[in-house]
């Protein structure tokens, strides 16, 4: 699962990665931490303007929920789609074919478990691109549209990798962070579903991650995790 995730660089520099423009540059702000229990804006770059950037309320609602979504979103969970059913989900399988998206990020956070505790990880990238050692990439999307300039969207996990079932070591799922040469394949209208199931087993990333333990101030209510100290990492032994 993937309901934490940070977002940190400018719009200049996002633009510059995505090769895109920011459709409503006002509505995007850096941030360190938005939890999807808000349903706050995620920054997607949707199958039909795949040179465009626009905000999207992270939390599907597919067409079938659009005259009540206040009520869908508290009956359904809509944060994540398993790639497993997509296809064949009678919230996702339009959009799975229909209504593919890039979500930007530069991080986001999984749960570890010790000892029944659960302690956040913070997962990203290093790299020397950016000043912050820290690289943008895609998690795999669907999006819905809700009015002319309103989407929705949703990340898609998958079954964890080896390093990842290190980390989300209960469940052990993890987003599907697109690899860099599959980004334009992802937003390609002409895949069936056999070339969607193909991308989602194997288009993961080939860049290393690595991650390591966080406040535990992130799970908490009334305190303001959106500020930079909410990613740096906590006096801790970790193989991670």
């Amino acid at each position: 699962m993937c309901y934490e995730t940070s977002s940190t660089k400018i719009k200049e520099a996002m633009e510059d990665y995505a090769q895109a423009s920011f459709a409503v540059p006002l509505e995007y702000e850096p941030f360190y931490h938005r939890s999807a229990f808000g349903f706050p804006n995620l920054q997607i770059i949707p199958m039909h303007a795949p040179d465009e950037i626009y905000p999207s309320t992270w939390g599907f609602v597919p067409e079938w929920a659009m005259k009540d979504i206040d009520n869908f979103r508290k009956k359904y969970n809509t944060y994540n789609a398993k790639s497993e059913t997509i296809l064949s989900s009678g919230t996702f399988k339009t959009s799975a074919r229909e209504k593919r998206c890039l979500i930007l990020a530069d991080g986001f956070f999984e749960p570890h478990k010790e000892n029944n505790i659960s302690i956040p990880y913070y997962c990203h990238i290093p790299t020397k691109e950016y000043k912050d050692g820290r690289d943008l990439f895609v998690f795999a999307g669907l999006y819905s549209q809700i009015a002319e300039f309103a989407y929705s969207c949703t990340i898609i996990t998958t079954e964890a990798n080896e390093f990842f079932s290190e980390v989300h070591n209960v469940k052990k799922r993890m987003p599907l962070v697109l690899d860099e040469g599959l980004k334009d394949e992802w937003l390609n209208d002409r895949l069936n579903d056999n070339n969607i199931t193909e991308l989602m087993q194997n288009g993961f990333t080939s860049k290393e991650f690595t991650a390591h333990p966080v406040s535990r101030d992130l799970y908490k209510r009334n305190i303001d995790t959106n500020n930079p100290s909410i990613i740096k990492p906590v006096q801790k032994d970790t193989l991670f």
